[in-house]
């Protein structure tokens, strides 16, 4: 292992460092990547970090390179091995060590891996603070030193914290548990069979393969085998997590995908009279009928950027106690310490049906109704994605719709929106489309997708 300049500066993404192996990211990577970090938070007065991998097969290769970077630039570690990401944020919750990487490259392909960084207590590092740190490698100023690494077993201390998070009632839901064959797989059963009974599995052998499907739960087809096994087994739900675990996927009885967002409206109708602060953070790509559901209930609704890093981070710094979106990721702190936990939101929806004789569809009852479509990826180039995005922007300006732009531009109209953002993990972009009827839906579809094709 050496240190190497020869780093593709796109890998350096919005909330992550993500790129394909060995193609991106090799040994040598890894490791400069080590020495850069452990060289980085010394300059902070700090020199100890946590580390994890998740299941991926590249994990182990470039988890062991970035130990050795981070020793040999004299910062002492903290050895998860194999854990899930939440597992890693609570060891760094534990031990009081916020500043630590996480191998890993959540949801994406196989053949993808990459490095989940937090610098300080703030959380993950995201935006310039990434490509600060790109900047700060590409100089290779780097430390010198003998750092010690200490292996810790999270498992006991992370149960531990669901036994004081949770408290079932006397129903037992029969759930049907995915975990994609992601990392999860590694402590679902430890936990899901600690509390509840007639709780079933499939995919569930730990292979960072994903040879039975992608390990995105955000994306509908990825449960199509979920969801005939739900309805031919009568369970109460199925729950689906994403690679490395800190997003949840939801079925219901019905066989019924149920987005993130609906998800969210059901946690929220149960908590809303159980906390003091009734405000509650969705990002941009959520359903209306989220937010007219907030406001029915007497609560506020705050609307936020899409992005793990940003959206919990904002929950934390708002002090609300809940918030989450459409990807699955979810921030309790009603009675959780706020990271995202797919397994933690999973057993959340089954207290929740513990303590009702109602369905998951009965829950979703009296809502207003919407039509949507799913995330629509366009596939394009990184510098190009922002530009689109801009000519997007120039477009409704000129039509003097109405719109926000927190995180590319979404247009509102009283019986519809339209979003088009840039996505913040590959060359891009997502577009997103609500409205009251099916045909509006189509027309503000059909309008500003003439508006992104006519710009590619």
């Amino acid at each position: 292992m050496k240190i190497t300049k020869n780093i593709n500066k796109e890998i350096f993404r919005e909330y992550d460092i993500r790129g394909v192996f060995p193609t991106d990211l090799t040994e040598d990577v890894s490791y400069t990547i080590g020495r850069g970090f452990a060289s980085y938070i010394r300059d902070l007065g700090k020199n100890i970090c946590v580390i994890g991998h998740d299941n991926r097969i590249s994990s182990p290769l470039l988890y062991e390179s970035l130990m050795k970077g981070l020793t040999d630039s004299g910062v002492n570690v903290i050895s998860l091995g194999l854990c899930t990401t939440p597992m890693y944020y609570y060891a760094c919750i534990y031990k009081g060590v916020y500043q630590g990487l996480m191998v890993t490259a959540s949801h994406n392909p196989k053949e993808y891996n990459g490095y989940k960084i937090a610098f300080s207590a703030e959380g993950n590092a995201k935006g310039k603070e990434i490509t600060d740190f790109y900047d700060y490698l590409m100089k290779g100023n780097f430390k010198e030193g003998h750092g010690l690494v200490t292996e810790y077993n999270v498992h006991d201390d992370y149960i531990n914290l669901f036994d004081k998070s949770l408290k079932f009632g006397k129903r037992m839901p029969k759930v049907l548990i995915d975990p994609g064959n992601g990392t999860t797989s590694i402590i679902v059963h430890d936990l899901f069979d600690r509390y509840l009974t007639g709780v079933s599995y499939i995919f569930d052998e730990s292979d960072g393969t994903f040879p039975n499907h992608h390990p995105d739960p955000a994306v509908e087809e990825n449960l199509s085998i979920l969801k005939k096994k739900v309805v031919e087994g009568g369970f109460d739900c199925g729950i689906s997590f994403d690679g490395d675990g800190d997003r949840v996927g939801l079925v219901s009885n019905s066989g019924k995908y149920i987005p993130a967002d609906l998800i969210m409206l059901i946690v929220i109708r149960n908590i809303i009279n159980k906390v003091n602060k009734k405000e509650f953070l969705y990002d941009v790509k959520c359903t209306k009928a989220l937010s007219d559901e907030i406001e029915k209930l007497g609560g506020k609704g705050i609307m936020y950027r899409t992005g793990n890093s940003y959206t919990k981070a904002a929950v934390r710094d708002m002090n609300l106690p809940y918030g989450g979106e459409l990807s699955g990721h979810m921030y309790f702190r009603d009675k959780f310490p706020g990271f995202d936990s797919g397994i933690y939101a999973g057993l959340r929806i089954c207290e929740i049906l513990s303590w009702t004789d109602k369905s998951i569809d009965q829950l979703l009852e009296g809502i207003n109704k919407y039509y949507s479509t799913p995330e629509i990826k366009i596939k394009t180039t990184d510098d190009a994605k922002f530009k689109i995005v801009e000519k997007v922007k120039q477009y409704v300006e000129s039509k003097g719709y109405k719109h926000v732009d927190i995180d590319g531009v979404k247009t509102m109209f009283d019986d519809s929106w339209a979003l088009v953002r840039a996505s913040n993990t590959g060359p891009n972009l997502t577009l997103r489309f609500e409205a009251s009827t099916e045909k509006r839906l189509e027309e503000i579809k059909n309008e500003f997708e003439d508006v992104v094709n006519s710009n590619l």
